[in-house]
C-alpha cells in the first residue's frame, strides 16, 4: 500500500532482458531510504520488489518486470537515463497525505493536451473502460502522483488534473509532452463500487 506522495526521484541506470522479463536497476542517489530485498517499492505508481541486495549492485536498486508489468504499464518502454517516481510502502506511521493507493496500475493513458497559462493543466485520455472509475474532485493516481481530478467528460473520455508548483518541482509531470502515456491507477473505492453496482446492484 502506497500514499501516491513521492519521495525520491531515481534515474534508470539499465533496462536488461531477463527470464522473469526484465531486470530494473535504477540509482537513487542521496535518497535517505535504505530498501532490504523483498521489500515494495513504487516505481512511477508500479508496485516492484526489490530483487537483490544494493549493495551487491554498487548500490542501484534492482527489481525483476514480469511481461504483465511490462506490457500494461510504461515501464514497458522505460530507457536508460529516464527518471522515475519512487515511494516506498506505507507503514501504520505514514502521514496519508495522499490516498490510498495499491500500485497496481489499471491502464496506460495518452496526454491529450497540456495547457500552462494561469493553472497548469493536463488532459488525459485513458483506456474507455476505466472512465467510469472517475468522479470530479475524485482522486486518481498518474505515474504514481496522488493527484485530485480537476475536470472530465465521460462522454469525450478524458480527465483533467492540475499541477501546483510544488508537484512540477518534485516529480516528472512537468515534462510530460502531448502523445506521453502515462500509468493510471483508478481509486479503490471508486472501482470497489462500480464492481458491486454492475455486478449486484439490481440483487
Amino acid at each position: 500500500m502506497f500514499t501516491g506522495l513521492i519521495e525520491h526521484l531515481g534515474v534508470v541506470e539499465s533496462v536488461q532482458p531477463s527470464s522473469a522479463g526484465a531486470r530494473l536497476l535504477i540509482r537513487a542517489s542521496r535518497w535517505p531510504h535504505t530498501p532490504t530485498v523483498g521489500e515494495s517499492i513504487a516505481v512511477d505508481g508500479c508496485c516492484l520488489t526489490l530483487a537483490a541486495d544494493p549493495a551487491a549492485q554498487g548500490g542501484a536498486f534492482a527489481f525483476d518486470v514480469i511481461p504483465e508489468s511490462l506490457a500494461k504499464t510504461t515501464l514497458g518502454g522505460v530507457l536508460a537515463g529516464a527518471g522515475v517516481h519512487l515511494e516506498p510502502s506505507a507503514t501504520l506511521a505514514t502521514l496519508l497525505g495522499g490516498h490510498l493507493v495499491q500500485g497496481h496500475v489499471d491502464g496506460v493513458g495518452r496526454v491529450l493536451r497540456i495547457d500552462t497559462t494561469g493553472q497548469w493543466r493536463v488532459r488525459i485520455a485513458p483506456p474507455t473502460e476505466l472512465m467510469a472509475y472517475f468522479a470530479p474532485k475524485g482522486s486518481v493516481c498518474v505515474q504514481g502522483v496522488s493527484l485530485t481530478i480537476a475536470d472530465l467528460s465521460p462522454k469525450e473520455g478524458w480527465f483533467e488534473i492540475a499541477l501546483i508548483p510544488t508537484t512540477l518541482d518534485k516529480t516528472t509531470l512537468g515534462g510530460l509532452r502531448v502523445g506521453d502515456g502515462v500509468n493510471i491507477e483508478c481509486d479503490a473505492i471508486a472501482k470497489t463500487v462500480v464492481h458491486y453496482l454492475r455486478h449486484f446492484g439490481s440483487r
